[in-house]
């Protein structure tokens, strides 16, 4: 258990919840699998609660928890610490990435409002000139009726986002191989190729899985498919975009950027994307912060209660799943 996950458990009460069906100990905080004195703990272990920053379960980590049987964990993707050793073991495992999602596409759908209105461009003009702003020349072709919006993934956050815009006037468009047009349309969306949603979209909001077919999907080629004055948005992987493509359309002024992942996820000091005018870059802050965690804790509390009355995760992950995630 992690410390942001062990606070958010108490501050929620989801401790409480846990303690009358599970033997806990909230002050036990394993950071490495080999520490000696978490060798105790980790041999009785029946459920392992593990959140952001957990080491990998390899072989060897597996072999000090013997009765292992279920790892939950209280927050999104599994991928950086279950591997295929825990499969292989047949331990079942639970995510609260539908938890997480939440704030992601919150972030998501109040980014494309604000694109729509170009509040960095009015909040710099109105601040440069300090007087009365002429807004309908300036701002002829922005707004919010009718644009169109393209979501790239039919994620939990794609999925949940679309379902977010339906109140506005957007035309929604979403792009996902494993999503057709009948699913689409109960989305209250309309599937289309990716080019074509890259060509025809006001905003595009990338919500696919980090994997090798989607590495730089957002080339050079693609970018320059974005019409003139499009918003980009990425809260998904900064992979999923060639940066320094990205910069070069950036810095010509052509196109806008809301990026809350980069590649690398650090930029290094000098880049571009800091200063440009046309980019709003957030630190990785659309996932859960603060209290928000909460909910993933209340998540992960209700996998250890149902596990513990013999009821299955409402939120499992199989290996057939991460073809399809984060």
């Amino acid at each position: 258990m992690s410390l942001e996950t062990r606070d958010a458990l108490r501050e929620e009460g989801a401790i409480d919840l846990l303690s009358e069906t599970a033997d806990l100990d909230p002050d036990l905080l394993v950071t490495d699998f080999a520490d000696p004195s978490a060798a105790e703990a980790l041999t009785r272990a029946e459920v392992l609660l593990t959140h952001w920053g957990c080491p990998p379960l390899t072989e060897r980590a597996l072999a000090a928890m013997p009765r292992l049987r279920a790892v939950v964990h209280a927050a999104g993707s599994v991928k950086h610490h279950v591997t295929d050793a825990v499969w292989a073991r047949g331990i079942t495992v639970s995510s609260a990435a539908a938890a997480n999602a939440l704030p992601v596409a919150e972030y998501t759908v109040a980014t494309i409002l604000l694109a729509g209105k170009r509040i960095l461009e009015s909040a710099r003009a109105y601040r440069e000139q300090r007087a009365a702003y002429p807004l309908l020349p300036y701002f002829a072709g922005h707004g919010n009726y009718r644009r169109v919006v393209g979501i790239v993934g039919a994620s939990r956050t794609g999925r949940r986002v679309i379902e977010l815009l339906r109140p506005f006037d957007f035309t929604v468009l979403v792009h996902d191989p494993y999503l057709d047009d009948a699913g689409a349309a109960l989305l209250g969306a309309r599937s289309v190729g990716l080019d074509e949603l890259t060509r025809r979209s006001h905003v595009v909001s990338i919500h696919a899985p980090q994997l090798p077919e989607t590495h730089h999907m957002f080339d050079a080629r693609r970018l320059g498919l974005l019409p003139d004055g499009a918003t980009l948005i990425n809260t998904a992987r900064g992979s999923l975009v060639d940066t320094e493509a990205l910069i070069t359309h950036l810095t010509s002024g052509r196109i806008h950027a809301v990026l809350d992942v980069t590649d690398p996820e650090v930029l290094p000091a000098e880049s571009p994307l800091y200063r440009l005018p046309n980019v709003l870059l957030t630190p990785h802050i659309a996932g859960s912060l603060g209290s928000e965690l909460g909910r993933m804790a209340d998540y992960a509390a209700a996998e250890i209660s149902r596990y513990a009355r013999g009821l299955p995760f409402a939120h499992s992950v199989g290996p057939q799943d991460l073809a399809r995630t984060a």
